[in-house]
């Protein structure tokens, strides 16, 4: 039974998390977009022209989940699959000219957010944080076989 009355590390980690993503989401919510998507968008503007499987791997998900999210994307004009030159069985996903203002959009908004729940940190503290919060990453990935991730935007 726990019975510090201290909050875990693990924990205020989820609550920062949830935090940020409500607070994206309600800023994003006006681009039409579901987080699922934005997550899809984002990914394939950092990487565009990946496989679903790679796609899948780089979002932690399941293929078939990928698969129903590129298809929503598709649906809407934001995405397109093209087949692979040197493999007919393979796929690359590639965004669409309607997704690059979207993505703007999140970008832009990511930025926004960042910017106000840093404007809580003094700024001479906040490179610590980033070199803090690496080292407890680092740390996590010791832990387990963690997949090294790209910054992200949200």
């Amino acid at each position: 039974m726990l019975t510090d009355d201290r909050i875990t590390i693990g924990f205020l980690l989820y609550d920062l998390s949830r935090g940020m993503r409500y607070a994206f989401d309600s800023r994003a919510r006006s681009l039409g977009v579901t987080r699922q998507q934005w997550r899809v968008l984002l990914s394939l503007a950092r990487c565009n022209g990946i496989t679903q499987t790679e796609l899948a791997d780089r979002l932690d998900v399941e293929r078939i989940t990928v698969g129903r999210m590129v298809d929503r994307l598709v649906e809407n004009g934001l995405v397109e699959r093209r087949a692979d030159p040197l493999d007919r069985r393979v796929w690359r996903l590639h965004l669409l000219p309607a997704a690059h203002d979207i993505v703007s959009h999140l970008t832009s908004i990511a930025a926004e957010l960042e910017r106000d729940a840093l404007a809580h940190i003094p700024a001479e503290r906040r490179s610590d944080l980033f070199e803090l919060l690496e080292m407890l990453r680092d740390g996590v990935k010791s832990l387990r076989d963690f997949p090294e991730s790209p910054k992200e935007v949200a």
